[in-house]
């Protein structure tokens, strides 16, 4: 059967960086074929060159048939409806050569019925959530007629529900014999999905095969090049001090009745599936959002946080899931990114900024994290996906908060760096501090978290003592 696509001999380089050196893969009719590698191992400008976007400086690409891709980095546009972004460019048409919104309306239905995706097509994308965002980025890649689809991390917002909905359409998609280029950091998913697998490593291909012939050990020893014998450290011991107490917070049609408390040196977890509420309950506690009952405590005393400024000036810190939106300051460089957390604190003496100090710390971080740019004055939006989430999570780890909330803190990351910034957690735990971690991802929770407090539909569900935590238990609460 001949291959849809080869990519041979394939470089790519940008300035002071070679991202891709000598890359070869083909890809067969039917199949999943994984590519798997760290952040900065090549993987998303490999897939842009696949695609058509970047032109490669030596080697080629034959493509037998037409190539679809969704990209890491939604590329919606929020002022429209779901069915226009779906469309837009292929609208049905009336006689007069304007746009039969029946016939798009009617078509949109169908579409996104056939893939179980339950979105209104009038609904405005700006105000679906983003997993809802994602599943219609899918429905868009999915509406094309196509033979090669190329999908970057698009798991990385979706619950365990949507998860298993998007992996029905994959099978529906071989089942025709597409093809699927499926980039993950999930190492779960590629042996529930992929049949072979592409490991890159600084640019380069380390190596190919049957998913079924590789297990997990082998399979991370090959992207990171060692080991990892450790990925949930746990070094903290949560106290009886108390530094944040929530009481019957509540934010009228969003969440009602939350309560719970967090206590120095622990990790305090908040499971549930997407709906749940609980990124809007960490955004309430950090005064973007103004909560309509309840209270906040923090050292015991009642306070009122009513924007970010004032929950930062009592030690806390807050890592956004939507490092695009909300995370970055896309115009700026990593190292002004990172430093924006600290220019009030202890890198200034007598109102000057302390440069050298503060260059030295970052350097440190970006080490720490692993980030993989030319320096620290690289343009943020110059880095992966991967790399600009290592750069918000350095920002605020910078900041050693009293209180560190921390929204999806592995998205898009890869599994050498995910033990790092686990370690980096644990450390700041095990140093007093009190932290909230927010995941979608199961293992994570479980690993990481000495309770977890489950939410469902805006309401808290129950928490668990690490001891009584299982994959099992955590979904018996959080679905109905």
């Amino acid at each position: 059967m001949q291959d849809l696509l080869e990519v041979e001999g394939v470089r790519k380089a940008f300035p002071g960086v070679l991202a891709l050196d000598d890359v070869s893969m083909k890809v067969r009719p039917g199949t999943v074929h994984a590519v798997m590698g760290e952040n900065g191992a090549g993987k998303s400008t490999l897939m842009k060159i696949i695609a058509g976007l970047y032109r490669p400086d030596a080697g080629r690409v034959v493509r037998r048939g037409r190539t679809s891709m969704i990209h890491q980095e939604l590329s919606l546009m929020p002022s429209m409806t779901v069915a226009e972004n779906i469309w837009i460019g292929r609208e049905p048409l009336t006689r007069f050569g304007l746009v039969d919104h029946r016939a798009l309306a009617r078509q949109t239905t169908e579409l996104l019925a056939g893939l179980n995706i339950d979105v209104d097509p009038h609904e405005r994308i700006g105000d679906l959530t983003i997993a809802a965002r994602q599943m219609i980025e899918i429905a868009r890649a999915v509406s094309n007629e196509f033979d090669v689809l190329i999908m970057d991390e698009p798991t990385s917002t979706l619950s365990e529900r949507e998860v298993d909905r998007l992996f029905g359409i994959v099978s529906d998609l071989k089942a025709r014999g597409s093809a699927v280029i499926y980039i993950t950091h999930k190492i779960n998913e590629v042996f529930r999905i992929a049949d072979e697998v592409t490991v890159l490593r600084d640019g380069r291909v380390v190596g190919s095969a049957a998913a079924k012939t590789l297990d997990r050990d082998r399979l991370i020893a090959m992207m990171v090049g060692r080991e990892l014998t450790q990925l949930f450290p746990k070094d903290n011991t949560p106290t009886t001090r108390v530094p944040l107490c929530v009481k019957a917070l509540s934010l009228k049609g969003i969440f009602s009745d939350v309560s719970f408390d967090v206590r120095a040196g622990e990790i305090f977890g908040i499971a549930g599936l997407v709906g749940s509420r609980r990124t809007e309950v960490a955004e309430t506690i950090f005064g973007l959002r103004r909560a309509t009952a309840g209270e906040i405590l923090i050292d015991g005393v009642p306070v009122q946080i009513d924007a970010p400024a004032e929950a930062i000036r009592r030690g806390m810190a807050f890592l956004t899931e939507d490092r695009k939106g909300s995370g970055l300051f896309l115009c700026l460089n990593g190292q002004e990114n990172m430093e924006v957390s600290v220019l009030n604190g202890r890198f200034l003496n007598r109102g000057f900024v302390k440069h050298r100090m503060l260059l030295a710390a970052c350097r440190a971080m970006a080490d720490t994290l692993q980030l993989k740019a030319r320096d620290l004055f690289e343009p943020v939006r110059n880095l992966s996906g991967g790399n600009q989430q290592k750069v918000v999570v350095g920002r605020w780890l910078l900041a050693a908060p009293r209180i560190l909330i921390l929204d999806e803190p592995t998205r898009g990351i890869d599994v050498g760096a995910k033990a790092e910034i686990h370690r980096l957690i644990s450390s700041l735990a095990a140093g007093g501090a009190a932290v909230i971690m927010i995941s979608s991802e199961m293992p994570e929770i479980l690993g990481m978290s000495d309770r977890v407090m489950v939410m469902r539909e805006g309401r808290v569900a129950g928490i668990l003592d690490r001891t009584a935590a299982t994959q099992l238990e955590l979904m018996r609460l959080a679905a109905h």
